[in-house]
């Protein structure tokens, strides 16, 4: 399993956690507004819109919610924002490389806050394509088994088109390629006896950084304290990191 999926597959099971924290609609909410901005407002021509959306619904924000976020990426209202996407990228603690995207009105104020939680966990920023050559981009959906053998449903969804599956208790994490995401997550989502509690268009990286132990844990630390940030949105890192390193993170509160 990828760097990045096992770290999908971990913010999954700590979901519960995550959203109790108040910035979660309003991490949603940004993702909603650009993906209208830069696209139609409707979610069935807008495909980044759908993910944003079915993403709320499934994290339960009230529709008039999205339907206000929609609104103001359209620039309806006196109170439309105006949100740039920006990414940075960076090496962590022991030499693996991440990048940060964000969604922010004040890319001055996003840049230093970043910076800081970078050196603060003894890592350094680096410059544009140094870490980024490293990734590509990829659909991931996250699916439960509500019924049948989550093995054999793995099999389906490799036939539905998916690139890669990994199989985790109830869950399966799939890979699709970039291209085909959209038809492949409609063809998953009609199979019978599973749920799709995620879809995105992620960095995924094309080989790992190997961590000792130390290393990885000051990392999943660090990819999480920059999550917190109000103005990031997505963090990837192509980090190699154990199963006993991922199943203690897991466990940690």
């Amino acid at each position: 399993m990828s760097g990045h999926s096992k770290w999908s597959t971990i913010k999954h099971k700590k979901g519960a956690a995550d959203a109790k924290r108040g910035q979660l609609f309003t991490k949603l909410t940004r993702e909603i507004m650009v993906a209208t901005r830069n696209g139609d407002a409707d979610p069935e021509m807008n495909f980044r819109l759908r993910l944003a959306v079915d993403t709320a619904k499934t994290l339960n924000m009230p529709k008039d919610n999205i339907e206000r976020a929609i609104a103001r990426g359209s620039g309806v209202g006196d109170d439309a924002a105006i949100l740039e996407e920006i990414s940075y990228e960076a090496y962590g603690p022991g030499g693996a490389g991440i990048i940060v995207q964000a969604l922010t009105d004040n890319k001055n104020r996003t840049a230093a806050e970043v910076r800081a939680k970078i050196t603060r966990a003894s890592g350094n920023l680096a410059g544009a394509g140094a870490v980024s050559w490293n990734f590509e981009n990829k659909g991931l959906i996250t699916v439960k088994v509500l019924e049948g053998d989550p093995d054999d449903i793995a099999l389906e969804i490799v036939d539905v088109g998916a690139e890669d599956v990994e199989v985790d208790g109830d869950l399966v994490q799939v890979t699709a390629p970039y291209e085909e995401f959209a038809q492949v997550k409609t063809d998953v989502e009609a199979l019978t006896g599973i749920a799709v509690e995620m879809g995105e268009v992620a960095l995924v990286p094309t080989s790992l950084v190997p961590l000792d132990d130390k290393a990885a844990m000051q990392t999943l630390r660090l990819l999480d304290a920059l999550e917190e940030l109000d103005d990031v949105s997505k963090v990837y890192s192509n980090g190699d990191f154990s199963d006993e390193v991922m199943e203690k993170y897991a466990s940690d509160d």
